[in-house]
């Protein structure tokens, strides 16, 4: 634990509002698929794939481009 983050590592901490926003975007007709989560782990993160996965016609491929963000590198 850092000193200046005690207080956001403990385990009472609430994030007070804050969201976590996954979202996505299809270029061919600027459509937006998005989804405000309370938390950020990695279940969140495969309930969003699944749900960009089903939202287009099959035959289209999806391109992901993610940020080195923990919960993209879980198994």
């Amino acid at each position: 634990m850092f000193p200046e983050r005690l207080n956001t590592q403990t385990h009472d901490y609430k994030r007070n509002g804050t969201t976590t926003l996954f979202a996505a975007i299809e270029l061919a007709e600027g459509r937006i698929i998005a989804e405000c989560m309370p938390r950020h782990r990695h279940q969140e993160w495969i309930r969003f794939l699944k749900k960009i996965d089903a939202e287009p016609p099959p035959e289209l491929d999806l391109h992901l481009i993610v940020d080195n963000y923990a919960t993209h590198k879980h198994p």
